[in-house]
C-alpha cells in the first residue's frame, strides 16, 4: 500500500506512520518541520504546509490512499487544506481518504437533526474546532470519494488497551474517552481494510 500521511508528527498520525512502515508500507509524509520526523526506510518526506495546494499534491500524488490526522491548531488549517486535498485527489485520481474528526460532528442522539457540537450533548466551551471538521465532512460529502471520518472523543495519552467501541454515524452511549494510541490502532485498521465507506465513525471505550 502506498499512503500519503497530512500530520505525521502529531499524536494520531504519527503512530499511524509507524504502524503503516512496520507492515512495509510505502508513506509519504507532509511535515513543516523536518526535525520531527526520522528519515526511515519506504519513507519519503515532504517539507511544506498543508494550506499550500503545491504542499498537498506533492505529497498525495503516486499514492492510493490519503491519511489526514491535521488538527485545527485553533486555526482554518483544516477547511482551508480539504479543499488543496479534494483537488489534489481528483487530479492524481486518488479515491480513497481517511481523516480523523471529532465526536462533535457525529449525529445528537438527544436531537437527531442536529451534530452533537450543535446540542445539548455539547460539553465544549467553545465550537470552533467542531465547525472546522464539520467543514471538513461537508466537503467529503459533496464529493465522490471513498472516504471515512474517525471520530474519537476525548482523546488522553494512556495506554493502548485494544478493545473499544465504534458505532457508524453516532458516539458510542456514555463514550467518554479513548486513548490516542487506539485511535491510531482502529484507524490503521480502517485504512488497510477498507472500512466504513462514506461515513462518520464514532470510538470511545
Amino acid at each position: 500500500m502506498k499512503v500519503a500521511i497530512l500530520g505525521a508528527t502529531g499524536r494520531v498520525g504519527s503512530n499511524v506512520l509507524k504502524k503503516a512502515l512496520a507492515d512495509g508500507h510505502e508513506v509519504t509524509a507532509l511535515v513543516r518541520n523536518p526535525e520531527n520526523i526520522q528519515a526511515q526506510e519506504n519513507l519519503k518526506i515532504i517539507v511544506g504546509d498543508a494550506k499550500d495546494f503545491q504542499s498537498i499534491e506533492q505529497t498525495i500524488e503516486g499514492n492510493e490512499v490519503v491519511f489526514s490526522a491535521l488538527n485545527t491548531d485553533k486555526t482554518t488549517t483544516l477547511s482551508q487544506s480539504i479543499v488543496h486535498i479534494i483537488h489534489a485527489m481528483q487530479k492524481h485520481n486518488i479515491q480513497r481518504i481517511v481523516t480523523i474528526g471529532t465526536a462533535g460532528i457525529l449525529t445528537s442522539r438527544l436531537e437527531p437533526t442536529k451534530l452533537r457540537y450543535q446540542s445539548v450533548e455539547s460539553r465544549q466551551r467553545t465550537q470552533t474546532a467542531a465547525k472546522e471538521h464539520e467543514i471538513v465532512f461537508e466537503k467529503l460529502q459533496q464529493t465522490t470519494f471513498d472516504w471515512t471520518i474517525v471520530c474519537p472523543t476525548a482523546l488522553l495519552n494512556e495506554e493502548e488497551v485494544g478493545k473499544y467501541r465504534y458505532e457508524v454515524n453516532f458516539l458510542p452511549e456514555e463514550g467518554r474517552k479513548i486513548s490516542v494510541l487506539d485511535t491510531a490502532a482502529f484507524s490503521y485498521d480502517v485504512i488497510s481494510n477498507r472500512l466504513f465507506w462514506q461515513q462518520r465513525v464514532g470510538i470511545a471505550y
